[in-house]
């Protein structure tokens, strides 16, 4: 089970994008996630006629690192350390070290 999931509201810690928040688009098998909105590179791409792509400078969100984004908590509306424990029906969930409350409901 990986402390961040597809669909999990992230908010990064470090780097150029530092303070914004997003949404988890993809989590990559090497230990990254690709955020909506975020790191968006100018990708310059040749045109191709046969499969019918235009040349141009496109927007492009490329992967972050795992370690460079938080779990956003919204009761203390900062990001936030995740855990895990396994409750008494045998499910294991995640939850905000901060206040306990668990993510996986």
């Amino acid at each position: 089970m990986r402390r961040i999931k597809k669909g999990d509201e992230v908010i990064v810690i470090t780097g150029k994008d530092k303070g914004r928040r997003g949404t988890v688009v993809n989590v990559l098998e090497d230990n990254r996630v690709v955020v909506e909105n975020i790191n968006i590179v100018k990708k310059h791409t040749k045109p191709n006629p046969n499969a019918g792509v235009a040349g141009g400078i496109i927007d492009k969100e490329m992967p972050i690192n795992i370690s460079n984004v938080m779990l956003y908590n919204p009761v203390t509306k900062k990001g936030d350390r995740v855990g895990f424990k396994v409750l008494e029906d045998g499910r294991k969930v995640r939850f905000f070290k901060s206040n306990e409350e668990v993510i996986d409901a």
